[in-house]
Formats: structure tokens, C-alpha cells, sequence
């Protein structure tokens, strides 16, 4: 695929940092009028055409520059959905990121992926654990992927160094985060990869670390869960490998520690039990020999840039159908349209509007909600 000029990157840049514009409704506007460029001419119009009261402003321009210039001056690249470099297990899953930030080696990208998760607070043994399996892993050729928090995530990386390792981060790659993996990041970043999809400079937030865990199930082949509680960002992780058609892989741990519940509770729903990294090859194997592919939406929902311009009468019949249905806890567009039955080209001009208008508000992994008052 071609790479972007340095004027398209800014506009892909100064298009997804648009209020409201996520990865969902970027792909539906690149889909609908070709370019980015494009896009941004038409977001005022439109936005006012499906009821918005005042026009949608476009990212400031001078702010996306501002960005590159940040990147590029702390070694970041900037790495587009349409190029080459960019990871080919994430272009399979859907919604993937329109720009990726990474410091460090995209041939990475290119190697087989398995990622190491699990507790913050983790205990000795799955500290131990987590070295074994990323080490035995890295000697088989396969590169670790983790999320550089303190405990599992960074145990996984570090054993990882030398052979392999990617840090998905839930901030900018510029910005360390936790503190005291200055050392590491920076490690990292020298013979491994961090990659975020985060403006540069942003601190993490609470909402951005589910962004983080899906982009580390969308790199790999599957997911490892060494130690995590009842309640544990390390299952949405799972969650969305699940998903996204990752293997779920977990290591057992003692009923009476807290910290291993997750982890036995994923095993007893159907998650592949391992002791070894060699359990985990084998299943890699057999992923091999059987061809499995990538898990999509179960809609075809996009209509797609040809499909022509559907009914404005009906679109807006639509739009009032799907607010029926939302409300604020975020839903799955699958769930929306098994709900309404509607023609795809329909369904997602009418979602695409709502978004624009400020109605309603994309989340990660394919959700939706009213947006907050």
C-alpha cells in the first residue's frame, strides 16, 4: 500500500482528533468521500444536515502539526491504517485504529505475537511465571506483548527484551507511565516497540486503558492471563480477544489467592489451560494446520462508498429508532442492528450522524451510548 505524503498524515491526524470522530466513524467517512481531506471539507454540511445546531470545527490544523513535530522530534513514527508498516493482525480486526505512534522497530509487526497480561500486584510465582513463559516464547521466535504496568506486564517485558517485545500504552508514547518503568520504556523503545494510539504527550486516563487492552489482543494471536482478580482490567483484555477471535490462554493458580481468581474463573469458562510456553506453541501449531481467521463484525454494516446515497427521509426515520435503543451504558452496533433489522448503508449513515451531531458517543470495540448532557 502507498504511504501517506506528509499532508495526508495531517490530515488523517487533524481528522481523527475531530471531537466525536473515533475509529468507527473515521472509516465510514474515508469510505464515504475517499480522503481525509475530503472528510474535513464535508464535516460542517453534514453535521448540520442531520440537525447538528451549529457546524462541527474540524481538529485545530496547527495543533495536529504541532503534534507530528512532537513525534518526529522523540523518534516517533506515525504509522497509517492504508501503509504497509502497519500491523497486519490489527488491520483484521474491526474498527482498527486509523494512526498508530510507535517508537522503536515496526519489523516487529511482522513476527508472530502472543501477549502476557495479569496482575499489578502480583505475587513471586507469577512474576517467575510470567519471565518463563515470555523467555521460553522470545527462544521459540514469538514476540511478547504486554501493556508495561507494573507486576505480570512488566516481568513479560523485561524477559522479552532480547528477543522481542511490543509495550502497548494507554497514554502517549512519549509519556512514562508508570514511573518506575522509566528505565524499561526506554529499553523498550531501543530494541523492542512502543506503540499507543494516544496523542503524544497524553497522560493515561481511566478510560484509555480499554483501548489499550484492545489493541494488545488485536496485535497478537492470543492472550496469556498470568494471575488477575474477580474484577480485573486484565479480563477485558480477555474479553475482547474473545472477540476478536484471539485464543485465551491461562495459568492456574491457588483457589485461596485472590489475585488467581480471574484467571481460574476464565479456565473453568473455556480458556486454555497452560503450565509452559510449550502449551502454548502447541496450540500456535494447531492454529497453523487449521487456518483459523480473524473474527469480525457479524454485519456487513458499512454500505460502502458506492452503495450511493440512501433516503434522507429514511435515514432520519433510523436515527430516531436507534436513540430508542441506546442509552448510557455502551451497546454493541451488532446488537443495535439485530434490533432493527435495518439495511447496512442505512444503519451506519444513521449512526454516523448521531455521532456528528453529538448525540450520541462512540466508544471502544465497536459500542455506542447517548452522549453525557
Amino acid at each position: 500500500m502507498p504511504a501517506l505524503d506528509d499532508r495526508e498524515r495531517l490530515d488523517w491526524l487533524q481528522l481523527i482528533r475531530t471531537p466525536s470522530i473515533g475509529p468507527i466513524t473515521f472509516h465510514q467517512l474515508i469510505a464515504r468521500y475517499g480522503s481525509a481531506a475530503e472528510a474535513l471539507a464535508a464535516l460542517p454540511e453534514l453535521s448540520t444536515k442531520a440537525g447538528r445546531r451549529r457546524p462541527l470545527r474540524a481538529a485545530d490544523r496547527d495543533a495536529a502539526e504541532a503534534e507530528l513535530d512532537r513525534a518526529f522530534a522523540r523518534d516517533a513514527r506515525v504509522i497509517a491504517f492504508c501503509e504497509d508498516d502497519y500491523p497486519a493482525p490489527m488491520r483484521a480486526i474491526a474498527d482498527p485504529p486509523p494512526l498508530l505512534f510507535l517508537r522503536g522497530h515496526a519489523s516487529l509487526f511482522e513476527k508472530p505475537a502472543i501477549a502476557i497480561i495479569g496482575a499489578r500486584n502480583a505475587s513471586g510465582v507469577g512474576r517467575k511465571m510470567a519471565r518463563s513463559l515470555a523467555a521460553g516464547l522470545g527462544e521459540a521466535g514469538i514476540v511478547v506483548v504486554s501493556g508495561l504496568a507494573r507486576g505480570i506486564d512488566g516481568a513479560a517485558h523485561a524477559a522479552a527484551l532480547s528477543t522481542g517485545t511490543i509495550a502497548v500504552v494507554a497514554g502517549g508514547v512519549d509519556v512514562i507511565y508508570p514511573s518506575e518503568h522509566d528505565q524499561l520504556t526506554e529499553d523498550i523503545a531501543r530494541d523492542g516497540a512502543v506503540m499507543s494510539e494516544c496523542a503524544m504527550g497524553q497522560r493515561p486516563t481511566a478510560r484509555d486503558f480499554p483501548k489499550r487492552n484492545r489493541l494488545i489482543s488485536g496485535l497478537s494471536r492470543g492472550v496469556v492471563v498470568v494471575e488477575a482478580a474477580a474484577r480485573s482490567g486484565t479480563l477485558i483484555t480477555a474479553r475482547f480477544a474473545l472477540e476478536q477471535g484471539r485464543e485465551v490462554f491461562a495459568v492456574p493458580g491457588s483457589p485461596l489467592d485472590p489475585r488467581c481468581q480471574g484467571a481460574n474463573r476464565l479456565i473453568r469458562d473455556g480458556a486454555t489451560l497452560i503450565e509452559n510456553a510449550e502449551d502454548i506453541l502447541d496450540v500456535l501449531a494447531e492454529q497453523a494446520r487449521g487456518a483459523r481467521e480473524d473474527r469480525r463484525d457479524e454485519f456487513d454494516w458499512t454500505g460502502g462508498k458506492d452503495a450511493g446515497m440512501p433516503d434522507p427521509a429514511a435515514v432520519a426515520a433510523l436515527r430516531e429508532e436507534i436513540l430508542g435503543l441506546l442509552s448510557y451504558t455502551p451497546q454493541h452496533r451488532d446488537d443495535l442492528v439485530r434490533e432493527l433489522q435495518p439495511p447496512p448503508g442505512i444503519f451506519a449513515d444513521a449512526l454516523l450522524e448521531l455521532v456528528l451531531t453529538g448525540a450520541a458517543q462512540e466508544h471502544s470495540g465497536g459500542r455506542f451510548s447517548l452522549a453525557p448532557d
